[in-house]
């Protein structure tokens, strides 16, 4: 199976991704989709092609499901009852999941998990300070996700920087319509933003993040809303749609800034912020930072983001060459050459970290 060509499904929260990876990891075919996009034409992209195994990506694989598992009986179970967890997510492709599998029965399915990365994560990271029975009954704990993309984003850093990942400390900075950081320390996370769901941690196009809980029972108690009713709210109309009143776009909030809106300019300011506060907490949980990686769609395409965000990191050794950050594409290195820190941007691909994952399941 290790020169097998994989086909991936990532069901993300602003499409649907089917890619083709062949046996020397080249990108061989693919497909996007709009979220809501009739699985009748999903089914059909995959049965054009040749290929032996199918990797499925799930945001959140709850807490039995803690590496990569052919998609069993029992294992699709599992994955329904984290539904709840991730809605967004792990709904839709649980359904894509089950329409392949009807449609392609004697290919291997092999569920890939985002939460995998994150199952080193030491228990001072993972254990909220919470009444001990919501944690101990309930199962209430942090998770952490896009670990796909992060386990990638470091693996290609050590890559780039001509280093092995065991000597590395590395923030990984997955900046998509949904963001994250991982702390990896020698090849392992030890730290992320996000929790329980994927809306803790930084701001995103229309996820909240972070938000005090004290807060939150606030205006549920005086404006009346239902916990469906919150959950809408801080999942699809908070972020940056929410505080710029423009768009969960970084590239029209920008240009709405650029423009004069002050709500616009606030918005970058505040997840600007959140940022870089977030990556210097990171560093702080691998006791230092050897590099700095940005990726997904704002990682690599917001260059006055990356600027932004790295310019009060300083006191961890970041310094960016201007030039090569605002040009340049692929992944690279923007960082000067004197700079303590390294700071590099990689292309996401998650696919290539599920097709592993497959072959790694088949294999064993």
């Amino acid at each position: 199976m290790a020169a097998a060509r994989i086909l991936t499904a990532n069901v993300g929260s602003s499409s649907v991704k089917l890619r083709l990876v062949d046996g020397e990891d080249a990108l061989a075919g693919s497909w996007d989709f709009e979220p809501d996009a009739p699985g009748e034409e999903l089914v059909a992209a995959a049965g054009e092609v040749d290929f032996e195994a199918v990797g499925h990506r799930f945001v959140h694989g709850g807490s039995r499901l803690r590496e990569a598992r052919l998609a069993t009986d029992d294992v699709r179970e599992q994955l329904r009852c984290a539904v709840p967890l991730a809605p967004l997510h792990n709904r839709p492709a649980l359904e894509l999941l089950e329409r392949l599998q009807r449609s392609l029965p004697d290919h291997p399915h092999v569920v890939c998990l985002d939460t995998a990365f994150h199952r080193t994560l030491p228990e001072e990271a993972a254990v909220y300070p919470i009444p001990w029975e919501w944690t101990e009954r309930l199962g209430v704990r942090r998770y952490g996700f896009h670990g796909l993309s992060h386990a990638y984003a470091a693996r290609r850093t050590a890559q780039l920087l001509d280093r092995p990942p065991e000597e590395l400390r590395i923030v990984t900075c997955h900046l998509g319509s949904g963001a994250s950081l991982a702390a990896v320390k020698g090849g392992a996370s030890v730290d992320t933003t996000m929790g329980f769901t994927p809306n803790e941690g930084l701001m995103m196009a229309k996820r909240s993040g972070s938000v005090g809980p004290g807060a939150l029972l606030w205006v549920m108690r005086e404006a009346g809303l239902w916990p469906e009713a919150a959950d809408q709210a801080l999942e699809h109309d908070a972020g940056l749609a929410g505080v710029s009143g423009v768009s969960g776009d970084m590239r029209e909030v920008l240009q709405a800034a650029e423009a004069g809106s002050e709500r616009a300019a606030l918005a970058i300011a505040v997840y600007v912020h959140r940022l870089r506060t977030s990556i210097a907490a990171m560093a702080g949980a691998m006791e230092g930072v050897d590099a700095i990686c940005f990726t997904g769609g704002v990682g690599e395409h917001a260059p006055r983001v990356r600027a932004a965000a790295c310019a009060g990191l300083g006191f961890l050794g970041v310094e960016l060459d201007s030039a090569a950050n605002e040009e340049g594409a692929g992944d690279r290195a923007i960082g000067t050459a004197k700079a303590a820190a390294a700071t590099v941007v990689v292309t996401a691909r998650e696919e290539l970290e599920m097709a592993a994952e497959v072959r790694r399941v088949l294999d064993a």
